[in-house]
């Protein structure tokens, strides 16, 4: 059970019941977003921030494996059990979350797609291990302005994905992700749920 109350749709401020229904959320995005109703001030420039990037140019699939390779970091259960529609349209599959297991001996992940997990690995795990090398090695996949987007996007996952983890917001996720076992849990080899 989360952590926090979530609020009832009538409970929220209009605005951000607005922009909640703007977006069609799934159940799973609609507790996130019942959370961060107690703060609306808040949460409306982070759903800004978040709309942002997902306009951004890095591949959509790229993304979304840098964000389940960071919620396995995370241990964020909700995290893990998600995934994005936009992903699938761009070339993502469940046998690339299988992948993530052990990403740099993937044959099914490109050159940049490698670099890009090695850097959320070490953004997650040892940011300041994140040396003139790495980001050498980046620039041979990707722009600057990829770099700052990718930066941008692994900051958000690390932060609000710890954030999430805190609050424990388990009960629409498939039974593996429910398990109050302290023991980690993977995003490869499970049920998940997939939103758009």
């Amino acid at each position: 059970m989360a952590r926090l109350r979530r609020l009832e749709v009538d409970e929220l401020d209009p605005h951000m019941a607005e922009l909640i229904a703007a977006d069609d959320k799934s159940s799973l995005e609609l507790a996130v977003s019942s959370i961060l109703g107690h703060r609306p001030d808040l949460a409306e420039p982070l759903i800004a921030y978040t709309r942002a990037l997902k306009k951004g140019q890095l591949p959509r699939r790229l993304v979304e494996l840098v964000r389940l390779r960071i919620a396995f970091h995370n241990q964020c259960r909700s995290c893990m059990a998600i995934r994005y529609e936009d992903a699938f349209a761009d070339g993502f599959s469940e046998d690339l979350v299988c992948s993530l297991e052990k990403p740099y001996e993937a044959e099914d992940l490109s050159d940049a797609e490698r670099i890009a997990l090695r850097y959320a690995d070490l953004f997650a795990a040892n940011h300041l291990a994140i040396d003139d090398a790495l980001y050498a090695e980046l620039g041979e996949h990707f722009t600057e302005g990829q770099i700052v987007e990718l930066g941008l996007q692994v900051g958000l996952f690390v932060g609000v994905g710890r954030l999430a983890a805190t609050w424990h917001i388990v009960e629409d996720l498939p039974e593996a992700f429910k398990s109050p076992s302290s023991a980690p849990i993977t995003p490869w080899g499970n049920e998940s749920v997939r939103i758009r």
